[in-house]
């Protein structure tokens, strides 16, 4: 079936039912991908516990609860609080494990960016299968989900005071993530598995993301010319 960018998702099966319980699993997954982000993020600006665990779950839900503020829709913490309380548990192991020395054998910056790199993709996946399913335009569910995805590293880096992942130069991260948004309404419209249609881009968005943070691969900066020298 041809693409069309703004027609509204088929009203006999949204797209969550037909993920079934793969929506599920991305939906925690992104959830423990982010909570880890955050909580690292936190122990290296030196946050106590209960920083830490606020951090970690505030960054887990975050780009879910914009997605559904969007859609106007019921947000899924709210509705669901176990979310939050996966969040705070994996916080929590992620607290005990950093006073273990457990990650002491890898750079916790390179620990950053995987796992935010992995909450991103999933929630893109998830963020675009929920719109679609709420009736967006295929266009728009791209859009959200990308919002989704990059939502959470957004609020990690404001309230962690450092200057957001998606907006340094030199990087694709929102870039990869709309690009795998539109991937994901493309081949939900094919005859491949829901299952299928979802792991691709999922792993497209995560593969882009990485390499780009590995070789540098980004969009080429715009930069203002210096004034020039007075006479």
């Amino acid at each position: 079936m041809a693409l069309e960018l703004f027609a509204l998702a088929p009203p006999e099966q949204t797209v969550s039912e037909a993920l079934g319980d793969v929506q599920t699993i991305l939906d925690y997954g992104g959830t423990v991908a982010f909570a880890v982000s955050g909580a690292l993020v936190a122990a290296r600006k030196q946050m106590d516990l209960v920083g830490l665990v606020f951090l970690a779950s505030v960054v887990a839900v975050g780009g879910g609860t914009i997605r559904d503020l969007v859609l106007n829709v019921e947000v899924a913490w709210v509705a669901n609080p176990s979310f939050i309380l996966v969040a705070a548990v994996t916080a929590f192991i992620v607290a005990r494990l950093l006073r273990m020395g457990t990650f002491d054998r890898f750079v916790k910056d390179d620990l950053v960016d995987l796992t935010d790199a992995a909450g991103m993709a999933v929630f893109v996946v998830s963020g675009t299968s929920i719109a679609l399913s709420a009736g967006a335009s295929d266009f728009s569910a791209a859009t959200i989900g990308m919002i989704s995805g990059v939502g959470g590293g957004m609020i990690r880096d404001v309230l962690a005071a450092q200057i957001p992942d998606v907006l340094k130069s030199g990087q694709y991260y929102a870039t990869a993530a709309f690009a795998g948004a539109l991937l994901l309404v493309i081949l939900l419209q094919t005859q491949l598995p829901p299952a299928l249609a979802v792991w691709i881009p999922l792993i497209a968005i995560f593969a882009i993301r990485v390499l780009s943070l590995r070789f540098g691969w980004g969009i080429r900066r715009v930069e203002m010319p210096d004034d020039p020298s007075p006479s």
